[in-house]
């Protein structure tokens, strides 16, 4: 008997492009009612189940905001 390998889905996040040349990344941090804002410290930003839930948050934004989903990784943390 084999036994399936299933990935586990990894945490998100969802960034944007900056138009300033040497600005720090942007991150998407959904207030308890859903108002969206943005932070740049990747700790308070809203992590997200999935790379697909990042990404389809990110398409929901306003096209000028050139926002993308991004792997959420636990180093960004400490």
């Amino acid at each position: 008997m084999s036994v399936a390998f299933a990935p586990q889905p990894a945490l998100a996040l969802v960034s944007r492009t900056e138009v300033r040349p040497g600005a720090p990344a942007s991150y998407l941090m959904l207030s308890p009612t859903g108002a969206a804002g943005w932070t740049h410290d990747p700790a308070a930003a809203t992590p997200f189940a999935s790379m697909r839930e990042a990404m389809r948050q990110a398409m929901r934004l306003p096209a000028a905001m050139k926002a993308y989903g991004l792997p959420h990784r636990g180093e960004m943390l400490h």
